[in-house]
């Protein structure tokens, strides 16, 4: 018999040995490591290529789908299931878009993701409940796109609606710093850093920088101890 080799990253030291031990009970999977944060996801998924890796979305350091970003530069062969705490029709959007083979909430019952991986394993992509093929994939996502109201990034870099200085400011303001503080570090005027703050508000479509964090950090595009010089964009 044919094992699906495993690799399961979360931070949440409970979480992740329960989707181990629930899956190494299966006789037609293989759990091969496990791991805490993104950089050590990384690390095992260059040693290893696991077939699929289940990886928690909001993860300390790197988050899952700037993993997923290195794993598609790198070439490395693994398909990725992301699992969030948070499920939103916008972060399914992101991940597919980003590379993930598979989406879907944390509170899925086991047998169902025993299920989604042997999909996933069959070369199917799912989101949520739904399993698709590769096109009906990305007929599903230009519909998404379609129907989204909200921008989504620049070229080159589809896991969050800024582009890249813009996620910079973020990082900075994530940390609790002033406008003035950001245009020291980032080298850049003032009114320029009032014009990034504002057009993250727009895309976001919140009223104020608290409710912008929020929102970031409940999609895993940044954490509270990310460096603005290192944003992984």
């Amino acid at each position: 018999m044919k094992r699906i080799t495993l690799l399961i990253v979360d931070d949440h030291p409970l979480f992740r040995q329960g989707v181990v031990d629930a899956l190494a009970l299966e006789p037609d999977f293989n759990v091969i490591g496990q791991a805490a944060d993104g950089e050590k996801a990384l690390e095992l998924l260059r040693a290893h290529q696991p077939e699929i890796a289940i990886l928690d979305v909001n993860l300390p350091g790197m988050n899952g789908q700037q993993v997923i970003r290195q794993v598609i530069l790198e070439k490395i062969p693994t398909r990725i299931l992301l699992l969030t705490g948070y499920d939103d029709s916008e972060q399914a959007i992101h991940a597919i878009m980003a590379g993930a083979y598979g989406y879907c909430s944390k509170d899925i019952e086991p047998l169902q993701l025993m299920n989604l991986i042997r999909e996933i394993s069959q070369g199917s992509f799912v989101v949520g409940e739904q399993v698709f093929t590769r096109n009906e994939a990305d007929r599903w996502l230009e519909g998404q796109m379609e129907n989204a109201r909200r921008p989504y990034s620049e070229p080159g870099s589809p896991f969050h609606p800024l582009s890249d200085r813009e996620m910079e400011v973020l990082s900075c303001v994530v940390r609790g710093m002033s406008n003035k503080e950001i245009a020291s570090l980032l080298g850049i005027s003032h009114q320029t850093v009032k014009n990034h703050v504002t057009s993250i508000l727009r895309k976001f479509g919140v009223d104020d920088r608290t409710q912008a964090v929020v929102y970031a950090l409940k999609r895993g595009w940044v954490n509270l101890h990310d460096d603005p010089n290192n944003s992984g964009v």
